[in-house]
């Protein structure tokens, strides 16, 4: 093994691990907004709460883990350097994001940048199967945050219905318990889900590189970023916890139980099917239709105009953020 590919590799892991963090701390609302919101747990149990789970369920499974690191690109045709451009990419979207507090997709942010890397190092659209980019990744990015919103909204219903002649009171004081298990469930799903990305993309750089023959995900992948995922979770990501927890819809406990449920009933599904989902997409999704089961009205429909929009471009621009990368690189 050359020097420069071990250089190479310490790279693409740093800045996987890192990817990992801003991910954590990026994506730590998707678990815990609802949570904080309804004042059912304090930021600081919430976020450690969280943390902790994300870390458990990185370990579940590693078939998120092979779509993304060699269904989406053969890392047999390209160098690790272009893994590396995607990375640069993703970690450049999350944070742009993160500043102006929009809950956008760290998973379509990866894989827009790898498409993107891949077809200007190959200057060919044939690298990229566009069959699971169509299928594992395109259908679920529409078809996600919809599920959530549907599930949501009839789950919504169905407990309105069953709770329609309980005290308030005794609602609030039942589904306060019941939220610090969905939550749970939340985190521990976002973890099996999200952590795999960049298990994923390592892996595909040791591919690339020789340093495996097959494509599997050694131990030290795995607890890597698990334990990157679950620091970047600790840190909490206060602007888009905000956003998703308050300035989308209004909950009360039972409506954070409703929506934090069904999310992680959507995020298992798809883990379960090998899809990279947003977990951002789902509980979004959720939250909007736990809102408008109320009534339509309460849903800031602004706000999630806006979310949506990003969700559609969040792909197209990390390519082209990929693209440039690669080409940078390779002037390099």
């Amino acid at each position: 093994m050359s020097s420069s590919i071990l250089v190479v590799t310490i790279v693409v892991v740093i800045l996987a691990l890192g990817f990992d963090f801003i991910n954590g701390f990026h994506d730590t609302a998707n678990s815990i907004a609802t949570s904080v919101s309804t004042r059912v747990l304090t930021p600081k149990q919430a976020i450690m709460m969280s943390a902790f789970l994300n870390f458990v369920g990185a370990f579940i499974s590693t078939k998120v883990a092979k779509t993304v690191g060699s269904d989406i690109v053969d890392p047999s045709l390209i160098p690790q350097t272009v893994v590396l451009a995607a990375l640069v990419a993703a970690i450049i979207w999350n944070l742009v994001t993160w500043y102006f507090a929009i809950p956008s997709s760290s998973s379509h942010a990866l894989i827009g940048g790898l498409i993107g890397s891949a077809i200007v190092f190959k200057a060919s659209f044939a690298v990229v199967n566009w069959h699971n980019v169509l299928f594992k990744v395109v259908l679920w990015l529409f078809l996600s945050p919809v599920i959530g919103f549907v599930i949501g909204y009839i789950f919504m219903t169905l407990l309105n219905w069953i709770l329609r002649k309980a005290k308030p009171h005794q609602v609030t004081k039942s589904f306060s318990k019941l939220q610090i298990l969905s939550a749970a469930l939340m985190a521990f799903n976002h973890g099996g889900n999200d952590a795999q990305k960049s298990m994923g993309i390592i892996t595909a750089a040791l591919l690339s590189g020789g340093l495996i023959t097959t494509f599997h995900v050694p131990f030290w992948v795995k607890a890597g970023c698990a334990t990157a995922m679950a620091i970047g979770t600790s840190v909490g990501g206060w602007k888009i916890i905000k956003t998703m927890g308050v300035n989308m819809a209004k909950l009360a406990p039972v409506n954070g139980f409703a929506a934090e449920t069904s999310a992680a009933a959507v995020i298992f599904s798809a883990t379960m099917l090998n899809a990279p989902v947003s977990t951002t997409h789902i509980i979004s999704g959720s939250i909007m239709g736990v809102g408008a089961s109320k009534r339509f009205s309460s849903v800031r429909w602004s706000l999630a105009q806006n979310i949506m929009w990003t969700w559609v471009i969040t792909i197209p621009i990390c390519a082209a953020l990929g693209g440039i990368a690669i080409f940078i690189i390779k002037l390099i």
